[in-house]
């Protein structure tokens, strides 16, 4: 195996993708002149683009402490959400190995460079915003001998009307999720965990996903789903003052009944829910009804009542026919936060399609993962309100489901978990 660096291969993607240029008749010569030393064409800013893994940002707010990549950054265009469950006999000795091995190879694969045993697949590509992210379920700390530093926040979440669960694409001991920009970056980064997963864990699910890639559309914008609708224009932004307090866990865990161990200091967590979408029936709406579903439209995401996507609703306005404009079932009205007692959530989805169906309809819908800093306070009381009447619920159906506890960044010479599995 050749052993030069993915890095290497960037050539000058420092001093030009990264500023944004893309070569082309205008800047073939001066691309060709700082390349000539290079080993290889450099590549484009979609390739070049590189996200920390050592305390890549901070939490904001009153929280403190640094998160790991892939909460915050900005959804890729290739995602895997892969579970996994601890091989008979492994403990907690086991599980510290594990995350060390993968700690350092994900470091090295997001900063553009081959693993100890590489496989090559993605050897000539940049990191193209590659990210990884840990996490624990709540099976994991009776494996490991930790119950007692199990957050309550793991607790099980309730049942939901929508629920059709399968049990064995459910939850899991550990989980992983994988982003980037170009799908070889990604799939290299899947077979270099699932290989050095070893003896000690094994796959117990995986799930494929997609969004737009970059530099699809004219200008930066919120992703569509399957159904053809803008999805996640309400989420909360780093920008707000509240954000790190609702996003993430603080350091020192807070205080009360809610207070949190110290090892989850500037972490987050993370519900996953795959979400088939029954699109032949969707589909089959006209476009005003599909609307109406919603509380937004299609065309551009703004609210119903006017304005633009990022429009507040206004969900006291009202029609000639006396009835709200944005309908009482809809969609956006009652996820809304104003509707959930300030509750928020941040929402970074994936799209899937795993074919057609025994039933012959697409198997198609929404990766779903969202982030708080305490379930309770942010997915539950806004998915029962969801389940006492959303009109969308007819049009879709929860298929599985995850909680798992996300631990703050990783310090230089640290490991992703290290503070849960050396600290006590």
């Amino acid at each position: 195996m050749n052993d030069i660096s993915r890095r290497r291969l960037l050539g000058t993607a420092g001093a030009v993708g990264a500023g944004g240029l893309v070569v082309g008749a205008a800047g073939g010569a001066a691309a060709h002149a700082a390349t000539e030393a290079a080993p290889a064409t450099a590549l484009t800013t979609v390739g070049s683009t590189e996200v920390a893994f050592h305390s890549p940002g901070k939490s904001g707010g009153s929280t403190g402490a640094a998160h790991q990549a892939g909460i915050t950054t900005p959804a890729q265009s290739t995602g895997y959400l892969i579970a996994f469950d601890l091989a008979a006999g492994a403990g907690r000795t086991q599980a510290a190995a594990l995350l060390r091995r993968w700690s350092a190879s994900t470091e090295r694969m997001m900063a553009g460079e081959p693993t100890g045993d590489d496989t090559g697949i993605a050897l000539d590509a940049g990191p193209s915003s590659l990210t990884v992210t840990f996490g624990f379920g709540r099976s994991f700390f009776s494996r490991t001998g930790l119950t007692a530093q199990r957050p309550t926040q793991l607790d099980p979440l309730p049942d939901f009307a929508s629920d059709h669960l399968d049990a064995k694409r459910s939850n899991g001991d550990l989980w992983v999720q994988i982003g980037a920009d170009d799908p070889l970056v990604a799939f290299h980064a899947l077979r270099a965990l699932q290989n050095e997963a070893g003896s000690a864990a094994r796959v117990r699910w995986q799930m494929n996903g997609f969004n737009r890639s970059p530099g699809a559309t004219a200008k930066p914008m919120t992703v569509r789903n399957l159904m053809g609708q803008i999805d996640g224009t309400g989420n909360p932004k780093p920008s707000d003052s509240n954000f790190g307090r609702r996003i993430f866990v603080p350091a020192g865990g807070g205080k009360g009944a809610g207070a949190q161990p110290e090892w989850m200091a500037g972490g987050s967590y993370a519900v996953v829910r795959r979400i088939r979408m029954l699109l032949d029936d969707w589909e089959r709406l006209p476009l005003g009804k599909q609307e109406q579903v919603i509380g937004r439209r299609k065309k551009d995401g703004a609210p119903l009542t006017g304005g633009t996507e990022t429009t507040a609703m206004d969900l006291t306005k009202v029609g000639p026919d006396g009835k709200f404009v944005i309908p009482d079932n809809a969609h956006a009205r009652i996820s809304a936060p104003e509707q959930n007692g300030g509750a928020a959530l941040l929402r970074r989805t994936f799209s899937y399609h795993d074919g057609i169906g025994q039933d012959g309809t697409p198997d198609a819908g929404l990766l779903f993962v969202c982030w708080q800093a305490d379930p309770a306070q942010g997915f539950v009381p806004v998915q029962r309100k969801l389940d006492r009447g959303d009109a969308l619920s007819t049009f879709i159906r929860h298929e599985s489901s995850g909680l798992f506890a996300v631990p703050g960044a990783a310090g230089p010479g640290e490991y992703v978990g290290q503070r849960l599995l050396e600290g006590h």
